[in-house]
């Protein structure tokens, strides 16, 4: 009889281990959907900073771009008689067509009688689409007629101020005749020079 108690007494110890370690094996895998988890969130954060509006700004080939030129301009285009801004003079810009150009104060290196346009195109290099470039100046549109072109106009540019911009095909958003002038200036956020940016038209300036 008490032969029968112990074996009966071990069966039941070795029934509990057993539960014990199934337990064991439920808890470890009730931990693996939190690690899976913490790796999801880790996954999402890095996918957040990639999606960033700096960023996505940056590689679509429009930020953190050198504004300056080597200050060449078509050779049909004419220096302004009497302009506002002379060479020399200063001025402070009142666009923002880059960061950290409004409020700039601005050294005139190029004062040109022309018609600026506000245009749209997507860049030849696969960059994103852009809308309103401010300015491209008919003297730096392929083929151009003689008359200016109005709103809604195709185009063809031959300006390079941004990469893909040059043999892009463009719509004219608005047209303006006026004097546009070549600048350099320090930008506002970085400290950086740039020299001979085009362009910024006569009523983006004002006196000082």
């Amino acid at each position: 009889m008490i032969r029968k108690k112990l074996m009966m007494g071990s069966a039941s110890l070795a029934a509990a281990l057993t539960l014990a370690a199934c337990g064991g094996e439920e808890a470890d895998n009730s931990a693996a959907p939190e690690e899976q988890s913490e790796t999801t969130n880790e996954a999402g954060k890095v996918l957040e900073e990639i999606d960033d509006p700096e960023e996505r700004e940056e590689s679509d080939g429009h930020g953190g771009m050198d504004h300056s030129s080597d200050g060449e301009v078509p050779d049909e285009l004419m220096e302004a008689a009497n302009p506002t801004y002379a060479v020399g003079d200063k001025a402070t810009i009142q666009a923002d067509h880059m960061p950290g150009m409004d409020g700039a104060t601005a050294t005139i290196a190029g004062a040109y009688d022309t018609t600026a346009y506000s245009v749209s195109y997507t860049p030849t290099d696969g960059g994103a689409p852009v809308e309103n470039h401010k300015w491209v100046i008919h003297e730096e549109l392929e083929d151009a007629q003689d008359a200016p072109y109005t709103e809604g106009d195709a185009v063809t540019l031959a300006a390079d101020h941004m990469e893909g911009m040059e043999g892009a095909s463009a719509a004219v958003d608005s047209a303006e005749e006026t004097t546009v002038y070549m600048v350099d200036f320090e930008n506002t956020e970085t400290g950086e020079s740039v020299s001979n940016h085009k362009w910024v038209t006569e009523s983006e300036l004002t006196a000082q």
